[in-house]
């Protein structure tokens, strides 16, 4: 029986994806030098490599993949996992699988082709990776590879495997699977599907090879997408959220997918890096400020933490990267007694919608903007939220939302008619809840009657007395498509749509940009029934893409009416995070003040700290508290307890601050 995985906090998976052409690997490498630099840098976890991108072995071995000028003397990792555990410190093993540049070189037939038949990948003039059909003979090549590493390593403290998305290729292997399994190949849907389930297949078949060796070990699959969480978790003895915000993935993406992966009964942790950009940014150093950010927000969300780095090829570690490193995790340790075994605690659940996209990086580009808007919005509301599918317990929240476009099935109605019945609270926007369209209702409860999409692009909303609070007196253009609908009967509108006097095209438009509104129509833009409320626009895409902040008050009133008490409230800017914790006995309340800045075209980045004072805080908790102070430094609060609500002001929030309710 193996034990329950401890994800160690403070991790650092460090790559190292050397070329055949470096001369001269691993020559300055000192093992204890390097051992102790992490043990000084208060790391517990380091993350080794067997195996790199370019398809090399970095251990002694008589197979030829081993690196040409690694020294015949030197076990690289024998030698790194040895001194790690010589310090106390966890050394999971690294291996990559569907980037394999050795294997690519030598059997260009195991390559992914594309649909015309051309190599997937870098072409043979880029400096990039080919990447890997694992319906190919390659499979059971780096099969063998693994199985080496676990009989000379045994038992190892996890395995990493990287490069592991679904990947569709038209190989004559990856044909013959699909023709045998009763699949088309002109049918892009089945290629889909067919590699969907060949990476079921594989993961399945490396995770039984691990456990049976070392039955303890964690081992992981990198660049799932978080959506299949509920199908693979039996493969997944963690979920680790890979998110250099300056590399692509931007400040949103961690939070956003924490929001989900923390649901599942497996722990987590957020992965970003010391680098300015993206991985092997070699001398690219993150100013101390931004990484703060990165591991607060991991650990205000009960994530463990991982930073990456790249190991310099002579094997020598960058005294300037572990001294910011060091400086991080020893803040974050000082802070553990309060990050252990922690809850989240939400009100609202937000349903997840699915991304399309596939292949290489899809979890970063996945998604229609949709969860991203929610995000950020509900963020900058200071509501407590987790994302959910289908399978979660609906009866966890006092408000479910369903953004955009969730798909109305029968099952699911059935869920959210009994969730309503037993006090819960909807609110639908956009096309959730109407067929494809927008001319069928398929949730009667959200009492509506749909008549299709506006011919108009743009549109204007103007606010109803019940939801105009703190909002501008004017008519708010809606810059997304939305859907004509008007109250059913016992239903009452909460907001009227402005229609501009016509659609601008070339035959006719008017000044610079959309055109002018004209006047109210009879259709609504937001309608209340009971404890559903429903917005007639793609109301979170369009905040992602817009930024527009009526969207936000329009949301925040509805709210505000299906939901009136809201968890916590706290008087700081909309860039003020704040996530609620329950361990034991404690409620522990984080506050973020970050303010990433975009200082290039596509660079968003943190480098200084500015501190919040004074800051107004309230909520709500079942019973007076016998003590509320600041974490780590204990210091003492005073606080009211009225209305079954802990009101609080804390007086300085310089970047991150814990406030305990004990």
């Amino acid at each position: 029986m193996a034990k329950p995985l401890i994800l160690p906090s403070r991790q650092i998976h460090l790559d190292f994806h050397t070329s055949p052409f470096v001369p001269d690997v691993g020559r300055d490498f000192d093992a204890e030098t390097f051992a102790k630099t992490m043990k000084d840098a208060h790391v517990n976890s380091v993350t080794v490599f067997a195996k790199c991108h370019h398809g090399h072995l970095y251990y002694n071995t008589k197979r030829p993949e081993r690196h040409p000028s690694l020294p015949k003397d030197l076990n690289l990792l024998g030698q790194q996992v040895e001194a790690l555990h010589r310090h106390g410190i966890r050394a999971p093993i690294y291996i990559s699988l569907q980037c394999d540049e050795y294997a690519a070189d030598h059997h260009p037939e195991w390559v992914a082709k594309d649909v015309e038949g051309k190599p997937v990948g870098a072409g043979p003039l880029a400096p990039g990776w080919q990447i890997l059909d694992m319906s190919t003979p390659y499979q059971d090549f780096a099969y063998e590879q693994t199985r080496e590493v676990l009989s000379l390593f045994k038992p190892v403290d996890g395995l990493f495997f990287d490069m592991c998305w679904d990947q569709p290729s038209y190989t004559n292997w990856f044909i013959e699977q699909m023709t045998e399994a009763g699949l088309d190949p002109e049918k892009p849907g089945d290629v889909v599907q067919h590699s969907h389930t060949l990476a079921h297949q594989y993961m399945k078949r490396f995770h039984e090879l691990v456990t049976s060796t070392s039955p303890d070990a964690s081992v992981y699959f990198n660049g799932r997408q978080y959506q299949y969480l509920p199908e693979e978790k039996e493969w997944q003895t963690q979920v680790e959220i890979e998110a250099l915000p300056t590399g692509g993935w931007g400040y949103m993406y961690f939070p956003k997918n924490v929001r989900y992966a923390r649901n599942f009964d497996r722990p987590y942790m957020g992965m970003t890096a010391r680098f300015h950009k993206s991985w092997a940014d070699f001398g690219g150093l993150k100013p101390y400020a931004a990484l703060e950010y990165e591991t607060s927000q991991m650990i205000a969300h009960g994530a463990k933490c991982s930073i990456g780095d790249q190991l310099h090829p002579r094997g020598t570690l960058d005294p300037a990267a572990y001294e910011l490193i060091g400086k991080v995790y020893a803040r974050v340790e000082e802070r553990e007694p309060w990050l252990t075994d922690v809850t989240p605690v939400a009100q609202i659940g937000l349903f997840h919608v699915t991304g399309k996209a596939t292949g290489m990086f899809a979890t970063v580009a996945s998604g229609t903007g949709t969860e991203e808007g929610a995000t950020r919005m509900l963020t900058q509301l200071k509501h407590q939220f987790n994302v959910i599918n289908g399978e979660s317990d609906f009866s966890k929240y006092e408000l479910i939302i369903l953004p955009d476009a969730v798909t109305m099935t029968d099952e699911l109605r059935l869920r959210l008619s009994g969730y309503l019945k037993s006090g819960g609270s909807i609110l639908a926007t956009g096309m959730s809840g109407l067929n494809d369209d927008g001319t069928q209702l398929l949730f009667d409860e959200l009492g509506i009657m749909p008549s299709g999409l506006s011919p108009f692009t743009t549109t204007y909303i103007q606010f109803g007395k019940r939801i105009n609070h703190d909002v501008p007196p004017s008519e708010h253009v809606m810059y997304e498509k939305g859907v004509r609908v008007s109250p059913a009967v016992g239903a009452m509108s909460l907001a009227t749509v402005v229609e501009p006097y016509f659609e601008r095209t070339w035959k006719h438009f008017s000044s610079h940009f959309q055109t002018p509104p004209d006047k109210p129509s009879k259709f609504s833009a937001a309608v209340l029934n009971g404890k559903c409320a429903y917005i007639a626009y793609p109301i979170f895409s369009a905040f992602a893409r817009h930024g527009n902040y009526p969207f936000r008050l329009l949301v925040r009133n509805i709210i505000n009416l299906l939901m009136p008490e809201q968890l916590v409230t706290v008087k700081a800017p909309t860039s003020t995070e704040v996530t609620v914790m329950k361990q034991a006995s404690r409620t522990i309340v984080h506050l973020l003040q970050y303010a990433p800045e975009r200082r290039t075209e596509k660079l968003d980045i943190v480098e200084d700290i500015v501190p919040l004072h004074d800051v107004p805080m309230s909520i709500k908790l079942p019973s007076a508290p016998k003590s509320v102070y600041v974490a780590p430094e204990r210091t003492p609060l005073k606080f009211e307890y009225k209305d079954g609500r802990a009101n609080v002001t804390v007086p300085r929030v310089s970047g991150h601050a814990m406030v305990v309710f004990e």
